[in-house]
């Protein structure tokens, strides 16, 4: 064979084995940030299930706490509605914010505080709790990967043209989730 077609030849393996390769790393990438949300939302599930007895168990202790229970109601709520991960990560992290108000909450009435059946939910919800970060921080760390891989060059490239996007990040919308719950009476 002559040597002009022997290096286009190869030159064309080579792109069609790059090709190949960064698309199935794609689709290896976009299914580790699909399982890494599934297991995230189990545990997420799983909150989800035990705020209704906190709620009951607090309301017994914490009648006038009306606009606290309601928040957390809400965004539960707002999660079961939610149509996309976005809409579901905004939620969780507003329900986030209303438990740790209820946590807050119960520093303020003892009888609640050596309750056991909150003393049970909270220490369930504790547990909980360091899953879904520990969870989160897998997920995130997979989405670094993934976005890495979409938006850099040349995979970006083979990106765009299979509408491979960027995912979002789990973390905390805004600053004021950020600061210590403030409970005054």
């Amino acid at each position: 064979m002559n040597l002009t077609v022997i290096i286009p030849l190869a030159i064309l393996a080579v792109i069609l084995i790059y090709f190949i390769a960064t698309y199935n790393s794609l689709i290896r990438g976009r299914n580790n940030v699909e399982e890494a949300f599934s297991t995230m939302d189990v545990y997420l599930k799983k909150r989800f299930d035990l705020i209704p007895n906190l709620v009951e168990t607090v309301k017994g202790y914490a009648s006038h706490e009306k606009e606290t229970l309601e928040r957390v109601i809400a965004a539960r709520n707002s999660i079961a509605s939610a149509s996309n991960t976005t809409d579901k990560i905004e939620g969780e992290t507003a329900l986030s914010g209303a438990l740790r108000q209820i946590f807050a909450l119960s520093e303020s009435y003892p009888d609640l505080k050596a309750n056991q059946n909150f003393m049970d939910l909270s220490a369930q919800l504790k547990a909980v709790e360091e899953d879904i970060a520990n969870a989160r921080k897998y997920y995130n760390a997979v989405v670094k990967r993934f976005n890495n891989k979409v938006l850099s060059f040349p995979s970006n490239i083979i990106a765009g043209m299979f509408h491979f996007e960027k995912q979002p990040m789990f973390e905390v919308a805004d600053a004021a989730q950020r600061e210590n719950v403030k409970v005054s009476f």
